[in-house]
């Protein structure tokens, strides 16, 4: 029987079906083929079969960095040396668990790292796997469509929505692992708030005086005392400030950078984003929207 590898040139690879089986398929032929400790060597880009890993860790670096070049006969994953490249589809329909949609999330996030690690020259291999182990896990034994990463999400959009409180949220959290004792979820809302900016989901927290005067950034990110009305940066308690440097305000700011590269990640969203350069009416006395005057 010949085996399917057509899979392994897909670059869009978290919204295809075809990478996620042929993938799925692939790390089980290589299952028997672990050494003693249970690593095998790695065929992503970037560990070009140099490094080995566990398996589970193999499912991650070939999602994101794709498969490498060349490794036509898979001779350290379970391919005899003689064996036939061939095109026949081969492998199971559904794989290890069922395709998440964050599978789609996580693929328009590395896709744009990675552009950046081929121009630069870096890697960031680990930077996503925490979100990888989320999303492998299932949120509870038996629930293999639903990540706990996937989960969590839509928890942390629901605080949004409805304005929860952090308090609340980690109430909320306990109510769960108290009601569903083997569920796999993070234990309060500052464990998810980290996992939440891997996804490029953060923030910047800037200090702001107490009077709105100014900003304690970039010059004035030492200071104490705000540089216009001399207002104490920190909350006092008699007088004193408390053991605790607690601010008195403070600017949550999401730069603009990584907004605008999240933006052009997705395919959808990049189309949106240059619509007012490529949109324009043809027809020079139509005005169909304001992109088209010569105000614009």
């Amino acid at each position: 029987m010949t085996i399917d590898k057509s899979w392994t040139t897909i670059r869009r690879r978290g919204s295809s079906n075809e990478f996620w089986n042929g993938l799925q398929h692939f790390l089980q032929m290589a299952k028997p083929f672990v050494n003693d400790r249970g690593f095998i060597k790695c065929p992503c880009r970037h560990c070009l079969n140099n490094a080995s890993h566990q398996l589970e860790d193999l499912e991650s670096h070939i999602f994101r960095n794709s498969f490498m070049f060349g490794y036509n006969q898979w001779i350290h994953h379970g391919e005899p040396v003689t064996a036939n490249v061939g095109t026949t589809v081969a492998g199971p329909s559904g794989g290890i668990h069922e395709r998440d949609e964050m599978f789609d999330v996580l693929d328009d996030i590395i896709s744009e790292d990675a552009d950046e690690d081929a121009v630069g020259g870096s890697s960031s291999n680990d930077q996503y796997d925490d979100l990888f182990a989320a999303l492998r896990s299932e949120l509870y034994h038996g629930v293999s469509s639903f990540s706990s990463l996937n989960f969590l999400v839509k928890l942390m959009h629901l605080k949004v929505l409805n304005k929860w409180t952090n308090k609340s949220f980690d109430e909320l959290l306990k109510l769960l692992k108290l009601a569903f004792p083997k569920i796999d979820l993070v234990e309060s809302y500052y464990e998810a708030k980290k996992l939440m900016t891997k996804m490029g989901l953060g923030y910047s927290s800037i200090h702001v005086c107490k009077n709105d005067c100014a900003l304690f950034w970039k010059e004035n990110s030492l200071k104490d005392t705000c540089p216009v009305c001399s207002e104490s940066r920190w909350k006092l308690q008699s007088g004193k400030r408390s053991g605790k440097n607690v601010p008195h305000k403070v600017l949550r700011y999401f730069p603009v950078g990584p907004r605008l590269k999240r933006l052009f990640a997705t395919s959808k969203t990049a189309k949106l984003m240059w619509w007012h350069s490529t949109g324009k009416s043809k027809d020079n006395d139509v005005m169909r929207h304001p992109v088209d005057g010569k105000s614009w």
